[in-house]
């Protein structure tokens, strides 16, 4: 029979390419990883791994059996889900990723409604990108977490996962009160074109809505500063370092400094649970908590 443990080695090698990187993910040696991965093939019957000195590749049996491991690891997470709804409620530790903005606005609310409804919960929060949220469910390093998507730039669909929307909120443009724009332009990110970018790092999903912004108003950003926290984004602002987009849960005290425009565009939180998970008490229970702090927000 198949080893449930081995089987999930695998799935991470098809994500993340290497065996080096599974096994730090997993915190194995790489010689441990191998070695499971050779049982494996052992138990399977047929050749896995195409070995090409360092590097491996997935056989056409293995990307097979990969899907049959998707199938398997839900199908667990539904089980423990329904042994978890059979007991007497949502208890013990619940393992929370988020990004840094909904941590600092959101996330404390919801916190403290569970600690008041769900004693026997131990929540423990930990920031996380959303672009490392997939792979830190799969790993196990956290069993709900925090994503979000752009107008602009769409959460990608992950091999495992399964999302719930939770709240939607508006996108302005941060301009420096000294800093005046090109005079009778009426778009509100056109008529900054010429003017420097404050941009969130490439490859994040906030840097990436920047660019594609900018890009659908007919122009490219001229990033001055990378930095990807908005309360910096917006003391560099107010010293007319440049202008930026920031979502309204990043927006705290701007200052008379910083004029605030909004934008005909959004951004929009989900939470991240393993596929099969959704109906775990404690994930259910940290999903309406999140959705009623929300809604207990001035504006979002």
């Amino acid at each position: 029979m198949l080893d449930v443990r081995r089987l999930r080695l695998l799935r991470e090698l098809a994500h993340r390419g290497t065996i080096a990187a599974v096994a730090h993910a997993l915190a194995y040696t790489p010689s441990a990883v191998s070695q499971q991965l050779s049982a494996l093939e052992r138990e399977a019957g047929t050749r896995l791994l195409e070995r090409s000195g360092r590097r491996v590749e997935l056989t056409p049996a293995a990307h097979a059996l990969v899907e049959h491991a998707d199938a398997v690891l839900e199908r667990l997470e539904r089980a423990e889900s329904d042994l978890a709804a059979r007991r007497a409620g949502p208890a013990g530790p619940l393992r929370i990723g988020a990004f840094p903005s909904a941590a600092r606005s959101v996330v404390p609310a919801a916190l403290a409604a569970l600690a008041a409804t769900h004693p026997a919960l131990e929540p423990r929060l930990r920031e996380l990108d959303p672009v490392a949220v997939a792979a830190a469910l799969r790993v196990g390093e956290v069993d709900v977490a925090l994503v979000h998507d752009y107008d602009f730039v769409a959460s990608p669909a992950e091999p495992g996962v399964e999302t719930v929307a939770l709240f939607e909120e508006g996108m302005f443009l941060a301009a420096p009160r000294a800093l005046g724009p090109l005079p009778g332009e009426q778009d509100p990110l056109r008529r900054w074109r010429d003017a420097p970018w404050i941009v969130a790092p490439a490859g994040t999903r906030c840097g990436t809505m920047t660019v594609r912004a900018c890009e659908a108003a007919g122009f490219t950003p001229r990033a001055r500063h990378v930095v990807d926290d908005f309360p910096a984004v917006l003391a560099l602002v107010a010293i007319g370092g440049g202008v930026a987009l920031v979502p309204e849960l990043g927006i705290s005290a701007p200052g008379p400094d910083v004029v605030l425009t909004r934008l005909p565009m959004h951004r929009r939180t989900l939470a991240a649970h393993r596929r099969g998970a959704g109906a775990t008490p404690a994930i259910t229970a940290f999903v309406g908590a999140m959705r009623t702090a929300a809604a207990g927000l001035a504006s979002v």
